[in-house]
């Protein structure tokens, strides 16, 4: 395909796949459960974080943790007491364990005693153009607590240590997207959907090679910022609108 002819068919797919018959299916349903911005951060955030696997499992694991925050996760990590962690001890997700649920929940009421969104986290500087150097800033941050764990750090990537940062990425796209179509929150309004990074999951990849938006070998974080480049001519202020395209050929019309 020429480019205006790819343009046009990455274009129709994002209609198809950006609208409210897709968040069921997907773990940005989680976050969707609420109204508040902090719950929808911090469900996002989790759901994001445990988005490996089978989705189905994605979702029903971040509804199990949310029921466990009593549905109102923000003031749950505000407010709880020491004896409210003890029900946590059971629950698991893969690799994500009891030690980095507690840990997470540390961090999290540590950063929302002193402020009011987790956007504050992961601002870029006024000259960088991508989120890279914010996502290293917020994987330091996050883990700059005296008792952080070493086995929690897998779960928070950072471009450092040249991952992709896929989970990141998206829920990035989450937060900071703004459209009239109802999946994407747009709630936060510091950094510019230009400022994002194209998350790359095994099947985006593989569509986005397919396509011939990747041509490096490696899938590392230098991929990400090669695929989010070559969607930057179909969409400079917003190429990460064609996750949705790319997603949803891969994966929900299994395209190989």
């Amino acid at each position: 395909m020429t480019n205006p002819e790819l343009k046009n068919f990455l274009n129709k797919k994002v209609s198809q796949y950006n609208r409210n018959s897709f968040i069921g299916h997907d773990p940005i349903c989680i976050p969707h459960l609420f109204s508040k911005k902090q719950d929808i951060e911090i469900a996002g955030l989790f759901a994001a974080v445990f988005a490996w696997g089978q989705r189905k499992t994605i979702i029903n694991k971040s509804k199990e943790l949310m029921q466990l925050m009593d549905m109102q996760p923000h003031d749950f990590i505000l407010n709880h007491q020491e004896s409210d962690l003890k029900k946590f001890s059971q629950f698991k997700h893969r690799t994500f364990n009891f030690t980095d649920t507690l840990y997470f929940i540390h961090f999290l009421q540590h950063y929302y005693s002193k402020h009011n969104s987790l956007e504050d986290a992961f601002l870029p500087k006024e000259n960088e153009l991508n989120i890279e150097n914010a996502l290293i800033r917020f994987h330091n941050l996050f883990f700059s607590l005296d008792d952080s764990p070493n086995r929690t750090r897998k779960h928070i990537s950072t471009p450092a240590r040249k991952s992709s940062c896929k989970r990141l990425n998206m829920y990035l796209r989450w937060m900071v997207r703004s459209d009239n179509c109802g999946v994407d929150f747009g709630i936060w309004k510091k950094v510019k959907p230009s400022q994002l990074v194209c998350p790359v999951d095994l099947h985006v990849e593989r569509v986005a090679r397919k396509l011939g938006l990747i041509k490096r070998k490696n899938t590392d974080w230098q991929t990400a910022v090669e695929l989010t480049e070559a969607l930057k001519q179909f969409d400079a202020k917003d190429p990460v609108k064609y996750d949705f395209a790319l997603f949803g050929i891969g994966v929900i019309e299994n395209f190989k």
